[in-house]
């Protein structure tokens, strides 16, 4: 990681979610509007042991390489270890306070907000992360998100259609929604996440994509939404952790096995072109080899074909850390078994697109980008920057798809 502050500048590095992309540009709307200069700002995130090792060494080095620069941690590793990196010689701003001008003056506020701003990405992708809600209100055994970011909170409806008025305003032609626990927004204000998509799609937004949805919560109608709106893309991420029942139980999961099953084979059967992701850890506390199986068969038995998959770490302070542990070497390999698994299906997958045609969201470098179903697509030749373009989709080339033009085709 290279980090450089030159005559008196302000560097912003986001670690983790898409929803610390999208807080990190509050934070660096933030530190400027305070007049911040010579500042190093790591926006932290906690949700393995490895993320916050990762923050921990990048605050040492900027330390150390940039003695002059006033060194900054907020963010959720800073709110778990803020004692830590206090005594290295950083400065800590709450999860919370991040987005405060007054966070990066002479003092930071204290005390735990009980509002939630939306969190707007900048214009650097062509896609718009916004983050419409923050913490977490459930007790999974195995997370500190609760205690990094506190209780579920939710951006208003009104303040999220202004920021998606921003980014529409910009030009960016899809909007992801994301969230700590983001199938939870407006349960504290008495909406809910599909009457926030019905919302949006009042807006001429052309692609609405979901981040990680817990499967509990996917009622009739964000389902309907998810199955039948041509808008919300064929997309589906779900926030599963394991396929094993008694896993399940232990974690404190709302959901069991069957019901993912039966919720995925649902989805498809209204939307065929739905593509399934999924949040998956190994090495839960307990978890013997059935029970892995278990784990390692539901990616197929769900179609899984967008793994994000982590070996379990043991969080201070949460229930699981209690619990027998299998150890980090088992919960590596079990990681490892699971991605290859997902690798497999993934590439059979993207074999099975060849030749179909979708349309293609181009990234600002004009060859990158996404089809519709998510899917990872590179233009033979350059296309305009942010616009949307017909593809057919070619060969695949490790865990891209080549794609052309209609017109380059004479379609």
């Amino acid at each position: 990681m290279s980090i450089e502050v030159l005559d008196g500048g302000l560097d912003v590095v986001n670690f983790g979610c898409r929803l610390n992309i999208a807080e990190g540009e509050a934070v660096r709307a933030a530190a400027k509007a305070a007049g911040a200069r010579d500042t190093i700002i790591f926006n932290s995130c906690a949700v393995t042991d490895e993320a916050v090792r990762q923050a921990r060494q990048a605050v040492r080095r900027a330390l150390r390489e940039q003695p002059e620069a006033q060194v900054v941690v907020t963010g959720c590793a800073a709110e778990l270890e803020a004692e830590r990196f206090a005594e290295m010689g950083a400065r800590v701003v709450r999860n919370d306070a991040k987005g405060l001008p007054e966070s990066y003056g002479a003092g930071a506020p204290a005390v735990r907000s009980k509002t939630y701003s939306p969190a707007l990405s900048g214009a650097d992708h062509a896609r718009a992360f916004l983050g419409v809600q923050t913490g977490c209100s459930h007790s999974c055994t195995f997370c500190a998100t609760v205690i990094a970011r506190g209780t579920a909170r939710s951006a208003t409806v009104a303040d999220v259609l202004a920021s998606a008025r921003v980014a529409l305003n910009r030009g960016q032609r899809e909007i992801v929604l994301t969230g700590v626990d983001l199938a939870s927004y407006g349960d504290d204000s008495g909406t809910t996440l599909a009457a926030l998509v019905e919302a949006l799609l009042a807006l001429p937004i052309e692609r609405l994509r979901l981040s990680s949805l817990d499967p509990n919560r996917i009622d009739t109608a964000l389902f309907a939404l998810l199955t039948e709106e041509p808008r919300v893309m064929p997309h589906v991420h779900l926030s599963l952790q394991a396929g094993d029942d008694m896993i399940l139980t232990r974690m404190k999961r709302r959901h069991r096995r069957a019901q993912v099953v039966d919720l995925v084979a649902r989805l498809k059967a209204a939307r065929p072109e739905i593509a399934i992701g999924a949040d998956l850890i190994a090495g839960f506390p307990t978890e013997d080899d059935a029970m892995f199986a278990n784990s390692l068969a539901l990616i197929d038995d769900c179609d899984i074909v967008f793994g994000h998959i982590f070996p379990y770490s043991a969080r201070a302070g949460t229930p699981a850390a209690r619990m027998p542990q299998v150890g980090r070497t088992v919960a590596r390999e079990r990681a490892a078994t699971l991605r290859e698994a997902n690798a497999r299906r993934r590439h059979l997958w993207m074999d099975e697109q060849v030749g179909k045609l979708t349309n293609m969201l181009v990234e600002r470098d004009g060859r990158s980008g996404h089809g519709e179903n998510f899917a990872s697509l590179m233009l033979g030749a350059p296309a305009t920057p942010g616009s949307i373009v017909p593809v057919r989709i070619g060969a695949r080339d490790g865990d891209r798809l080549a794609a052309e033009t209609l017109e380059d085709f004479g379609a």
